[in-house]
């Protein structure tokens, strides 16, 4: 939960029903990848869900500044929708749902729209355990989630990949190339 304090249920459901239809399946959409991220990173080994996201790569590699790179106004656009989609779902599930489970759940719908993304892994000193950790996506030169990263974090390295081709197949809701 947020510092600041939850709309009453009916309330945030009386704020949904003004809100316009698409913006409703995107809200949807979105809750449901965070579950789903949700339960990856409950049930998976983490280097099982890295393989996943792509190449990790350190922050000077060419690859890692791809999702800065601006594809389209309309992927831009549809980037900074995912991206505010994923922030109101994100503060309003039953469940912890912190930046990298809000990464991987960008990274997910974008992907599905053929919008590359960059994920990004930092850390700094903590104050009550020895390191934090941050992660936060960018793509089509907007800053997806994770944003703004608090001052401190130094950037260790990004998961970049290439989008799925079509010859690929889905599995499990996850893109697995054939081999």
């Amino acid at each position: 939960m947020t510092a600041m304090a939850r709309l009453p249920l009916h309330r945030r459901v009386a704020g949904l029903a003004r809100t316009p239809w698409e913006r409703q399946v995107l809200l949807a959409e979105a809750s449901l990848h965070l579950l789903i991220a949700r339960v990856q990173l409950k049930t998976w080994p983490f280097p099982k869900l890295a393989r996943r996201w792509g190449a990790f790569v350190p922050p000077s590699d060419p690859r890692a500044s791809s999702g800065l790179t601006r594809v389209s106004d309309e992927g831009a656009a549809m980037a900074r929708k995912v991206g505010e989609a994923v922030l109101r779902a994100a503060r309003n599930v039953p469940f912890g749902a912190v930046c990298l489970p809000q990464a991987m759940a960008a990274r997910r719908m974008l992907q599905r729209r053929s919008i590359p993304s960059v994920m990004h892994f930092g850390a700094a000193k903590g104050q009550d355990k020895p390191i934090d950790a941050h992660a936060w996506l960018d793509a089509a030169g907007v800053k997806v989630t994770g944003y703004p990263v608090a001052n401190g974090f130094v950037e260790i390295g990004c998961f970049v990949g290439d989008l799925p081709a079509p010859e690929e197949s889905s599995a499990g809701g996850q893109t697995v190339a054939s081999s």
